[in-house]
């Protein structure tokens, strides 16, 4: 990526501020670092649908969770559908 060059100002609730600031304080970055982060695996640059699904995929599998496991059939049908309401109508 390029030098920051574009400067942008947004209003956050205190709920989300304070996961950012969390996740930021958590990682030893900044609050604007974490929320570049989180652009760019939202909207990643030329990734085609394939890719997309799978970095979604990884993202949801790389850390453990307290709750127990989808079945298999249960998951691909979660990413179909988060990957379908991502496509234009």
């Amino acid at each position: 990526m390029s030098l920051l060059e574009r400067r942008l100002q947004i209003l956050l609730d205190q709920d989300r501020y304070d996961r950012v600031a969390r996740a930021a304080e958590d990682s030893g970055q900044s609050v604007g670092a974490v929320i570049r982060h989180a652009i760019d695996v939202t909207y990643p640059e030329d990734v085609g649908a394939a890719q997309h699904a799978a970095r979604r995929f990884l993202d949801r599998t790389s850390e453990p969770r307290d709750e127990p496991p989808l079945d298999l059939r249960e998951l691909r049908r979660n990413l179909d559908d988060e990957l379908m309401a991502t496509l234009p109508s």
